[in-house]
């Protein structure tokens, strides 16, 4: 039996590469189509650091992930004519002067740096007045703490460090021999400023850091420059690069987000996002006011607790995900790891309202209305006027495969709900950034002719109020003692 033939692509091939925390995609996309033509993947390690403590991975293996990714693809990626990095945001990344990492990267769920956020908020005048100059207020996510954190605490490596990067950074670097940044990205670094789109030299100062250390922020359309000749890499040597952005930036291009187009994403901690039109300033915290990988904003908020969390409940109570029961009138906030949005760093998961009555499978759906519910208070506050309140929720992420997940988006939220049949958004938002830049296109309107976000569409339904109300005056009653839970 003859084997099936491979469609010839249309347009030239591109790269896309999504850098995770545990590993590295890279896809082969028919720029003109959007048909993946090739796929890999390879693993990261992720280790604790010398405590124990925090999230740390050597860069170079990040390289080493690349390349294995890219020779997975076969010969489609050695005839690419352009390649773009998303990568894992707020990642510190410290190299000496030949290049090599200096320790180990932080990365964004190393939250060592409490102390110096605290500082830092502090010094600069308190959290609205980062809103108003980074955008942000500072989690100890942020690159800037790391940074304030690392000098404190390994003052050698601090002075050892030639070079401050992202991840997504490091591997275009690797790629290019440049050292280059995008806005998006650099959005989330917390010393780049929102207001006047570049570096702020009084935050960096007060964190110790050169601005000379930190790469060249490019504009939307740039090119990071080209691949040199490099053993082992397969890649045409000469082909573009594209300035790479930040993982949420290279999906909100891969769904080829329009402004007011609410996304929430359903992971393990989950996230609610929109392009923008207008600069976010929260003084709250609860938005990060990020820059998009384009000439607009992706304000975002997110909450720790979501597929995890309820994964949990659901073995807890010895059940299926999907085997939940309408009705009672069980509250539960399923705040196992602490809560971000709303911020009780120190909550931990509360169950209120058992009756008699009440069933195991009603349990486990007050756990999911408890983890959309804290999505869907922190969209009210990303989306701005522009947001039309009926649009559709596309819907991302693992949970956005579960029925159970789904439903309750629709029930909570009183929104049509659409779940993108597109997976792998980070690398297609990065292949739809090196299309754009081959083909001179908007990247946006890239991944729009590749329809990444059409599929199955669910119309609205009435919004629970009642559920809505319990959990709202829950949350409430309860925060005195979530808070030192």
């Amino acid at each position: 039996m003859a084997a099936a033939a491979v469609p010839v692509p249309q347009g030239p091939l591109v790269v896309g590469v999504d850098s995770s925390t545990q590993s590295t995609k890279a896809l082969v996309v028919d720029s003109a189509t959007g048909a993946v033509v090739a796929r890999g993947q390879a693993p990261h390690t992720v280790g604790g650091g010398s405590d124990g403590t925090g999230k740390e991975s050597v860069p170079e293996q990040w390289w080493e992930a690349l390349t294995e990714a890219l020779g997975q693809c076969g010969n489609p990626a050695r005839e690419a004519a352009a390649v773009s990095v998303g990568g894992q945001q707020h990642g510190l990344v410290t190299l000496d002067a030949s290049g090599r990492s200096v320790r180990p990267a932080l990365l964004w769920n190393d939250v060592r740096s409490a102390p110096q956020r605290d500082r830092l908020i502090e010094e600069l005048g308190g959290p609205k007045a980062w809103a108003e100059r980074v955008g942000s207020v500072p989690a100890p996510a942020f690159t800037v703490t790391k940074w304030a954190w690392l000098k404190e605490n390994e003052p050698e490596a601090a002075r050892a460090t030639a070079a401050v990067r992202l991840p997504h950074d490091y591997l275009t670097e690797r790629l290019t021999g440049y050292g280059t940044t995008d806005r998006g990205d650099a959005s989330g670094t917390g010393w780049w400023s929102s207001a006047t789109e570049s570096y702020d030299e009084e935050i960096l100062d007060r964190a110790g850091l050169s601005p000379e250390l930190l790469p060249r922020v490019l504009r939307h359309g740039e090119a990071a420059g080209t691949v040199r000749e490099l053993p082992g890499l397969p890649l045409p040597t000469g082909a573009l690069v594209a300035t790479g952005t930040g993982d949420n930036m290279a999906a909100a291009l891969g769904l080829g987000l329009r402004p007011g187009q609410p996304v929430l994403s359903l992971g393990t901690s989950g996230t609610v996002y929109a392009v923008s039109a207008h600069r976010p300033a929260d003084p709250t915290g609860v938005v990060a006011g990020f820059a998009d990988a384009r000439d607009a904003w992706l304000p975002l908020a997110c909450t720790l607790n979501c597929t995890l969390a309820v994964d949990r409940i659901a073995a807890l109570l010895g059940r299926d995900r999907e085997a939940v029961e309408p009705g009672g009138s069980a509250v539960l906030l399923p705040f196992l790891d602490g809560e971000r949005t709303p911020h009780l760093p120190h909550a931990s998961g509360l169950l209120h309202g058992l009756r008699h009555d009440t069933t195991p499978g009603q349990v486990l759906q007050a756990a999911y209305d408890g983890a959309v519910f804290a999505l869907l208070t922190a969209l009210d506050q990303v989306l701005d006027e522009d947001a039309a309140p009926d649009a559709p929720l596309l819907l991302i992420g693992g949970g956005a495969k579960g029925t159970a997940w789904r439903e309750t988006v629709r029930r909570l939220s009183g929104r049509p709900v659409q779940v993108p049949r597109a997976e792998e958004l980070v690398a297609l938002g990065a292949a739809a950034q090196a299309a754009g830049l081959v083909l001179g296109e908007d990247p946006a309107a890239v991944a729009r002719r590749w329809a990444t976000a059409e599929g199955p569409s669910y119309g609205p339904v009435p919004r629970d109020e009642a559920a809505l109300e319990r959990l709202s005056r829950v949350l409430a009653d309860a925060e005195g003692l979530l808070r030192h839970a």
